[in-house]
């Protein structure tokens, strides 16, 4: 009873402030976004990414560090105390919560494994400089595409390898490299993993600035952004993929107005847009985490007992 008692109340603790900063998340998202404007489009896929996640690691924090700490050494072991309604549905959902991200994920990636199986079934490694796997695919859509989350490979047609001049192509393929080194496709694992309603519209604002993250990641000067601009251009005249594809990121996909506002970015392509360098020294980060900890050694047993009590008028 003691460790069913246990289980309950952190699957319950973690519903309650997972769905709290979800809901939040909802509420703030055009706040967030007339914020990040004034930031360079790579910061604001990061900022973007961070928001949609952080109910899920805030949720998770708080349940690992305070409530299962604060159950098993606060707890009495020896009393028989019924569990109540509440905490069993709650505790009910948070797992089944749980369950349903995983499942979510799992078919992302089955769904993905197949279709990239079926286009690289007559594939042919192509030689380049790049440090990743660059595979001719025999087919004419999905003209370009970053596959793959452990081996990660950018799968080329070769249709968009004849339409394209050389420039277009390196700054094409380098677009999808850029894809591969921030990591895109383990982000869309993971928001596979934490669907909540309500957040279509902060995922399509992420998706689209990563597109514009790694156009900006792609080019150094205004004649590459030209090149890519033209690759996109020509590229989505061979028209979508028939479906959308989990867990690939390809170089054609948006809706038309984002595509526009691609290539719109693209022709008018300024160094500004690009990271500044970095105006705070990293020890700045280092110095507030170390205090954060520091306060929270000193108050931990403070808060465990805070948490105790919390979760006490939780079961009963």
């Amino acid at each position: 009873m003691f460790a069913a008692r246990g289980i309950a109340v952190s699957f319950s603790v973690f519903l309650m402030v997972y769905c709290a900063l979800s809901l939040a998340v909802c509420f703030s998202r055009r706040k967030v976004w007339l914020f990040c404007q004034q930031h360079p489009v790579r910061r604001i896929a990061d900022l973007l990414f961070a928001l949609r996640m952080f109910p899920l690691v805030t949720a998770a924090v708080i349940t690992a560090a305070f409530t299962v700490p604060s159950f098993l050494l606060l707890e009495p072991r020896v009393i028989d105390e019924p569990m109540g309604e509440i905490p069993l549905a709650f505790g009910l959902c948070g797992a089944l919560l749980g369950l349903v991200g995983l499942v979510n994920a799992a078919m992302a990636v089955r769904r993905a494994s197949r279709t990239i199986s079926v286009w690289t079934s007559e594939a042919q490694l192509v030689e380049t400089c790049l440090p990743v796997p660059v595979l001719r695919i025999p087919r004419i859509l999905p003209a370009m595409t970053a596959a793959g989350i452990v081996r990660p490979r950018v799968l080329m047609s070769g249709v968009a390898e004849f339409l394209l001049t050389a420039n277009e192509l390196q700054t094409a393929l380098n677009h999808e490299v850029a894809h591969v080194r921030r990591r895109d496709n383990l982000k869309k694992l993971l928001l596979r993993f934490v669907a909540f309603p309500g957040m279509a519209a902060l995922e399509a604002a992420w998706l689209e600035a990563t597109e514009m993250a790694a156009d900006d990641a792609a080019v150094s000067n205004a004649g590459e952004a030209l090149d890519l601009a033209a690759a996109l251009i020509k590229l989505s005249r061979l028209g979508p993929v028939e479906a959308p594809v989990d867990l690939t990121a390809a170089l054609v996909h948006s809706p038309a107005s984002a595509m526009n506002a691609r290539v719109e970015r693209l022709i008018t392509w300024s160094a500004d847009r690009r990271v500044p360098p970095q105006k705070h020294s990293p020890w700045y980060g280092v110095g507030v985490a170390l205090a954060t900890v520091a306060v929270f050694a000193v108050t931990y047993s403070q808060l465990l007992v805070r948490v105790h009590t919390a979760t006490e008028w939780l079961v009963r």
